[in-house]
């Protein structure tokens, strides 16, 4: 392959599917490497025959051009903090191929097929979550995967840290050879940012089609007229998100027997109640769900098309054109898409988790349900609490989202004596956004068990839709009814796993 989809790419990531490159790929890298190899002789070429960044104002001489480039690798593994978990650091290797497919680097194919070997195997360089400021790239977290490739630092390799060279030599592997200019094309590029955006967009998706079903879930529990997800009302509307959103809630309430029917309960015969007993219209967070949700959809589709463009670009500097028979510098490496865009599905995923906060709120609160025991306590009241506890938790979680939903792309400390006079903070973007990401499913899980919890209350599970009652049994296998109080901060992670590994995958 050339093309990268993020479909492949999450298969790739997740699910374990093998990462095969096309003899025709692989010939336009060795096309272009060629070229440079030829082109670069007798010319001032940045990062080849100069130093770096600032320092490109000085040659360097010919008999030191392979200590520049490994130089560039050891100097830049500067990185801090917890490593990268191996889902972010297997798509930033998958994103970097991606660049290097494009055969514009000017790399040798064996660095494609040593990286390919790496996301293959299973082999996961050590990158620190700190070093970028996603300007010229992810240097810093690039070098860390770079000091893997040529047998030096550590992998993770089969649950365990280990020597580099000692895992490359025991698979069998070659470490990267310089040729030209691999130090600086691997260390050189959003690749980084860019796998955090993809693991965060994979786990968006995830995370929106399950605030679907629980808003579903929700309206089933409050027996809710189920208008506020017709086809007419939304389509007069045209918003694409909020049309898909309420297709998915029509689709997924179908076999319900929950839901109330406006036209048989208040449209038919005469009504001369003063007050009405049942609310004609449900809370916001109940009722306005395909206006809430149908934005987070239309920001994660907007995001996948820019993740996709972005795997599939050379991103690095220069940039090696065989076709012009050129070599172009510039800024390709520069982060302001991924860090807008990661931003985007921040704030848009802090919006999805205030919702399911506010419907968990619902469930628990008896005088605005007016239907269930406060806090879903099947127990003695005053002597039990039920889930009172756990809207601690998901409150906390839920603010905590709120404080990280400002923007990081807005800001910028220039640095490297200035040559970086405006920088993207692309990857600290992703990373924030990757934090929102882990609060919404802890405040999704408990939302889950809540409402299996709401449901045993009024017994309704066998009128549930097909996907609730699903759900519900695989809740219920986690964490059973909840009575005597006991501690079940273990079956919220197991719940909250659940949710991660098994997505809904709503059409």
């Amino acid at each position: 392959m050339k093309h990268i989809t993020l479909a492949q790419a999450e298969d790739v990531v997740f699910f374990g599917k093998k990462l095969v490159l096309s003899p025709e790929a692989l010939s336009e890298v060795k096309r272009c490497y060629n070229f440079l190899q030829e082109f670069h002789q007798n010319k001032v070429i940045y990062g080849i025959n100069t130093g770096f960044g600032p320092m490109a104002q000085w040659r360097v001489e010919d008999q030191y051009l392979k200590d520049l480039q490994y130089n560039i690798i050891r100097s830049h593994s500067t990185g801090a903090g917890r490593p990268l978990g191996d889902a972010s650091v297997k798509a930033a290797m998958v994103a970097r191929i991606g660049t290097f497919l494009q055969g514009k680097s000017g790399v040798h194919p064996e660095v494609v097929l040593l990286l390919t070997e790496f996301v293959n195997r299973g082999i996961y360089p050590f990158i620190p979550r700190h070093g970028s400021v996603g300007a010229s790239g992810d240097l810093v977290q690039l070098a860390h995967i770079a000091l893997a490739l040529i047998g030096e630092g550590e992998v993770h390799y089969k649950g365990e840290w280990r020597p580099s060279a000692e895992v490359l030599a025991e698979c069998g592997l070659k470490p990267m050879d310089i040729h030209i200019r691999e130090g600086l094309s691997a260390t050189n590029g959003t690749s980084v940012m860019t796998g955090i955006s993809l693991v965060n967009q994979f786990q968006a998706a995830r995370l929106l089609d399950w605030a679907t079903l629980a808003s579903v879930w929700m309206n089933e529990i409050a027996g809710s007229y189920d208008d506020f997800m017709a086809e007419p009302l939304n389509e007069c509307r045209r918003h694409p998100g909020q049309q898909v959103i309420a297709r998915r809630m029509r689709e997924l309430a179908a076999s319900s027997q929950c839901l109330s029917k406006r036209e048989v309960e208040l449209y038919r015969g005469e009504h001369k109640e003063k007050v009405f007993e049942k609310k004609v219209q449900a809370y916001y967070s109940l009722r306005c769900t395909p206006q809430i949700l149908g934005p987070v959809y239309d920001t994660l589709a907007d995001t996948r098309e820019i993740l996709e463009d972005e795997i599939n670009s050379a991103c690095d500097n220069p940039i090696v054109d065989p076709d012009t028979q050129y070599v172009y510098h510039g800024g390709n490496f520069h982060g302001d898409y991924i860090s807008l865009e990661a931003d985007k599905v921040k704030i848009a995923l802090v919006r999805l988790t205030m919702l399911m906060e506010r419907q968990m709120n619902y469930l628990f609160h008896d005088r605005i349900n007016g239907i269930l025991p406060p806090f879903l306590n099947t127990g003695v009241l005053g002597l039990n609490y039920g889930m009172q506890a756990c809207q601690f938790t998901a409150t906390s979680t839920t603010a905590e989202c709120q404080t990280l939903a400002m923007p990081n792309y807005v800001h910028s400390i220039p640095n490297n004596n200035d040559n970086q006079d405006i920088v993207s903070m692309g990857t600290n973007s992703a990373l924030l956004c990757r934090q929102v990401v882990e609060n919404s499913f802890q405040v999704m899980g408990i939302h889950f068990i809540a409402l299996a919890q709401a449901t045993d209350c009024l017994g309704i599970k066998d009128k549930l839709c097909e996907t609730s009652r699903r759900t519900y049994e695989a809740i219920r296998a986690i964490q059973p009814t909840i009575q005597e109080d006991t501690p079940f901060y273990k079956e919220i992670a197991q719940v909250i796993t659940y949710l991660k590994r098994n997505p809904l995958k709503l059409q």
